[in-house]
């Protein structure tokens, strides 16, 4: 077969395609001196704010900070628990631990990846403050059963929607859910700045207030600290760089689910191939386009060969790793997140993508299983 050129991501072809809009945009930042905060910062964060019909949107300085800042701004610290799923990045976990709070792990639903509603109940204890819900790959979580279970055990309610910029439930943005919605734009995401950056929304004026204090050393003015913070603010580069983008990130979610109903259309009929679930109340954004395979080692070398890049996400859940060796966990305690990262495989997606090289990626595929 012929040999492929495709890479995992372009953010060069991105940026090529709106390169005049961004130069601009960065030109003005720097002929304003307006680095730190400011009016081109603040200008995405009412932008973002309306996208994701939330009251405020509290820039901060990248998406793990957004977690810590939104559990420490709802009282979570030593002493407390917060349940996380067990397939998730890193950071879900670590927020939990920066807050002083341990991280409970609840194992993931067999068909989305994203936490489970039934073990989340069996998880739940007097220590438990909160629940992180994370809209895996792009795919949200079960809020409607999560929302409920949270409520009915006097739960804060927060999501690491990181991988989900722009995802609905039942046609409901997701800050129509829970306390507050924590985003990443690490530049690969859907919606990514030109360096770290993050965001927090959510429609309790008296939460964003105090979160906007903490992530400024705890002031509300200059020299004027009320209490103690930490440093964690969105730059003016950045959220100029992030107001360009937001404009087309409606196209560029459009693009993602076109390469998707592509991957659907072609890879469905395949034996040992588990497509990702498109169920209709479920607004996925497609951040990775992530299958389940029987040999995927030999699958993704196979694709390698032949100039495909693919990806692992993620290659160990947060229970198996040495950072959380000491809480013992056993295979049978997450059976379907250990299941996952064994077969998981991030096939490219990206909105320049495109029909000519989604489809070379599924001859690929289908060669391979042939």
């Amino acid at each position: 077969m012929a040999r492929y050129e495709i890479p995992f991501g372009d953010l060069k072809g991105q940026y090529l395609k709106i390169q005049p809009e961004i130069d601009a945009a960065i030109k003005k930042v720097i002929e304003a001196s307006a680095f730190i905060g400011g009016p081109f910062a603040r200008e995405f964060e009412k932008s973002f704010a309306a996208f994701c019909a939330a009251e405020h949107c509290v820039g901060v300085g990248n998406g793990t900070d957004a977690l810590f800042i939104a559990l420490r701004a709802l009282g979570i610290g030593p002493g407390d628990e917060v349940l996380v799923p067990a397939m998730t990045f890193v950071a879900t976990g670590e927020a939990v631990s920066m807050a002083g709070a341990k991280p409970v792990f609840v194992d993931v639903d067999p068909l989305t990846g994203t936490m489970s509603a039934e073990d989340l109940r069996k998880k739940i204890t007097p220590a438990s403050k909160a629940v992180i819900a994370v809209h895996l790959y792009g795919c949200p979580a079960d809020l409607n059963s999560i929302g409920k279970i949270a409520c009915d055990n006097d739960l804060f309610l927060i999501q690491d929607a990181a991988q989900a910029h722009g995802a609905t439930i039942d046609g409901k943005e997701l800050s129509a859910f829970g306390d507050c919605v924590c985003y990443s734009f690490y530049p690969g995401k859907n919606l990514g700045a030109y360096g770290d950056a993050g965001a927090i929304v959510t429609q309790n004026t008296a939460l964003a207030e105090y979160m906007r204090k903490f992530a400024n050393h705890g002031r509300k003015g200059k020299y004027d600290h009320q209490f103690e913070g930490v440093n964690s603010r969105l730059d003016g580069i950045q959220g100029a760089v992030l107001s360009v983008k937001l404009k087309y990130l409606t196209q560029w979610t459009a693009d993602r689910r076109a390469v998707a109903e592509i991957y659907k259309r072609e890879l469905s009929s395949i034996e040992g191939l588990t497509l990702p679930n498109s169920e209709s109340r479920a607004g996925h954004v497609y951040h990775l386009y992530v299958i389940r395979c029987d040999r995927r080692d030999q699958l993704q070398n196979f694709l390698t060969e032949n100039g495909i890049a693919t990806g692992l996400h993620y290659p160990v859940a947060l229970p198996f790793m040495e950072a959380y060796s000491s809480y013992g966990h056993t295979p049978d305690d997450f059976p379907v997140a250990y299941e996952m990262q064994g077969n998981i495989l991030s096939l490219p997606m990206y909105a320049e993508l495109g029909q000519e090289k989604a489809m070379q990626v599924c001859e690929a595929v289908k060669d391979f299983y042939s």
